[in-house]
């Protein structure tokens, strides 16, 4: 059974760096054609730093998996043996698994720093100072402890009293999810992001007719600092009923015009209409009772071949180190399905926005695709496998906009991969 779960996690590892390999190449093979969207700079710009990104990911995965198996190898019971002079079970199971969290998170946080201060500062992204990201990290790290260790207790719990512990373990799994998704706005708000009421009055009526218009109740719309740790543009609706919020990033005011700003709130009021917001959960949900379903099923020969007891925090642990995995295998499914509702979001957002809506939701789409550095065109195999939105060209030519200059000879000639 061992070696079937190293072979599935082994297989996992293969795909992702094949299908980053062949975005990689095609990025570079399309980089030298004639420039689509952006002007030739920005293009060329934009495809370094989806290149750069990708070459992220391959040492990223391939770390994990040097860690998955050293994990399953040895470090699961080396670090249980640290802590056998711990009498209170439920207090070993919590120290053992926030001691596996803690040394992942130690060992990513060199692949954060890169990220930030060396990917993101080359391509103008980071607005953030060493400071602010210790301070961030730091706030980051102790709230996991906190909540973290919660979580972990309550799922022991669940191990140690419950015979169907796997459907029990979903069910208060999946709550935790939906009650952080109603608190998410507070959380940011109070620790990383200050917000502050949209002083704009007549652009905070032209969000509240849009809002009256699908039947999206707000607690207000704010602006978020979020200039001074990053130069991406955003926004985002967070919280459940009265106590939802629409967040938006000082960056996106910056860039687009009021007209354009409104049609892009449009199309996320166009996913509050549809219910998207209500069906990504339940998908949510369906994905993680599978996985539950998976491991509370997993033979006990398992645990033998490890040479560990089925003690929760093995469960748990086993649990978190096979999650990647499962979300890879299902993420073409969610994809397809979240791109299905963008196409629709798209199409309210440019009704909202009235005559014209279609033009600026258009303009809004290229300008972020401009300032987020995001590379308009993409490998089919790399968008099956990761993209939740329909590649930018694709959404522009359903809202009428004539892309001249898309050259798909990148597909058929030899990938240069530069790795």
């Amino acid at each position: 059974m061992l070696s079937v779960i190293i072979g599935i996690y082994s297989l996992y590892l293969l795909i992702s760096i094949y299908t980053s390999i062949m975005q990689i190449g095609y990025i570079n093979q399309a980089k030298k054609k004639e420039a689509v969207l952006l002007s030739p700079s920005e293009y060329l710009k934009a495809g370094n730093y989806g290149v750069a990104k990708e070459k992220l990911s391959i040492v990223n995965n391939f770390t994990d998996y040097l860690l998955f198996l050293a994990w399953v190898g040895f470090g699961i019971g080396y670090l249980a043996n640290q802590f056998y002079f711990l009498q209170d079970e439920a207090v070993k199971n919590i120290v053992i698994v926030m001691g596996f969290i803690v040394i992942n998170s130690i060992i990513s946080l060199p692949f954060t720093y890169y990220e930030k201060f060396v990917l993101d500062q080359e391509f103008g992204f980071n607005k953030s100072t060493m400071a602010q990201w210790i301070k961030d990290t730091l706030i980051s790290f102790v709230m996991t402890l906190l909540l973290g260790s919660l979580v972990v207790w309550g799922v022991y719990l669940i191990l140690a009293n419950f015979e169907l512990w796997w459907l029990w373990s979903f069910a208060f799994i999946f709550a935790i999810i939906v009650l952080i998704n109603m608190l998410y706005p507070t959380f940011r708000a109070m620790f990383f992001d200050k917000l502050s009421p949209l002083e704009d009055e007549v652009l905070d009526a032209d969000i509240k007719r849009l809002m009256d218009a699908t039947g999206f109740v707000s607690s207000g719309v704010f602006i978020s600092d979020a200039s001074k740790r990053d130069a991406r543009l955003n926004a985002y609706f967070g919280g459940f009923g009265k106590a939802k919020r629409v967040v938006l990033f000082d960056t996106l005011l910056e860039k687009l015009s009021s007209k354009e700003l409104l049609a892009v709130l449009g199309h996320e009021l166009g996913h509050f209409a549809h219910g998207d917001i209500y069906k990504n959960i339940a998908m949510m949900g369906g994905m993680l009772f599978v996985m539950f379903a998976i491991f509370g099923n997993i033979p006990e020969s398992l645990y033998l071949q490890l040479g560990l007891s089925q003690e929760p925090y093995v469960v748990m642990i086993l649990f978190m180190l096979f999650m990647p995995v499962l979300g890879f295998i299902m993420m073409p499914i969610m994809g397809f399905v979240s791109r299905k509702n963008e196409y629709a979001a798209d199409e309210m957002g440019s009704k909202l926005g009235g005559n014209g809506g279609e033009i600026e939701l258009a303009n809004a789409l290229t300008k972020l695709v401009e300032e987020n550095k995001s590379f308009p065109l993409s490998h089919p195999i790399y968008i099956f496998f990761h993209y939740t939105h329909p590649p930018v060209i694709e959404r522009l030519k359903v809202l009428g906009v004539d892309i001249k200059g898309v050259d798909k000879s990148a597909l058929e000639g030899q990938c240069e991969a530069n790795i």
